[in-house]
């Protein structure tokens, strides 16, 4: 049991933080299991709206710290499979525009690096 009024405090602290990781990350579990499971019984494949809901919940998981960013990414790696070996027409509609317009895309998401800290 902690002792000092500080460890009592992080205790308090640790446990809001577990809370709100919990909830987010079964929230991003039930998105990931919506993308894999079909919306409707005849339809045998993934939507790609819900594989974007779940992607970007991993996404904002990983940017919180409540998952590794390796793990997020394995995810939603396998998702995307998933996703091109149900439908590999619909996933690439027009290759030579996607692969032009990805990287300027993905260039102006990325934030800046961090400037690395100076010790004194």
């Amino acid at each position: 049991m902690a002792n000092t009024q500080s460890a009592k405090k992080r205790v308090r602290a640790s446990i809001r933080k577990r809370d709100r990781n919990r909830s987010t990350r079964s929230a991003v579990k039930t998105l990931v299991s919506r993308a894999r499971r079909p919306a409707l019984p005849e339809a045998a494949s993934l939507t790609s709206e819900e594989v974007r809901r779940a992607i970007s919940a991993l996404d904002k998981a990983a940017e919180k710290g409540v998952l590794h960013a390796n793990n997020a990414s394995r995810r939603k790696a396998r998702l995307m499979s998933a996703l091109a070996k149900l439908a590999p027409t619909a996933a690439k509609p027009a290759p030579a525009k996607g692969k032009a317009a990805a990287p300027a895309a993905s260039a102006a998401k990325k934030p800046a690096a961090k400037p690395a800290k100076a010790k004194a």
